[in-house]
């Protein structure tokens, strides 16, 4: 029993080792920059999400949010009204981290 847990114990030190080194080299090479900007770009997708869900505008059929690293969104799908569209690209541009906002939400009427 002890030898067993002796050599667990070496094999997930060596394991850790191993990692350690790998992002350490991860660091040199320009990927923690990549993956700081993927993650930040992903929040302000996610913040813009959670506001319009919190908002609840009816009127939002559909909409999908994109952003660029450089923190330029995009909204695009659908409206039953301009208002709803309005709203989502204002909800947007309030958004912490938003540099501009391009809103192509096509505004389709219901059909009652």
């Amino acid at each position: 029993m002890n030898r067993n847990l002796t050599v667990t114990t070496f094999l997930l030190g060596a394991m850790m080792v191993s990692l350690t080194t790998y992002a350490a080299d991860a660091d040199t090479s320009g990927t923690t920059s990549t993956t700081k900007t993927y993650v930040k770009d992903s929040v302000i997708t996610t913040k813009i999400k959670a506001k319009l869900a919190e908002a609840k505008l009816r009127t939002l059929i559909h909409v999908s949010v994109e952003t660029d690293n450089k923190g330029a969104v995009t909204l695009s799908g659908t409206a039953r009204t301009q208002e709803g569209a309005d709203k989502a690209g204002a909800i947007a541009t309030a958004t912490e981290g938003v540099t501009s906002v391009q809103n192509n939400i096509k505004v389709v009427p219901d059909k009652s």
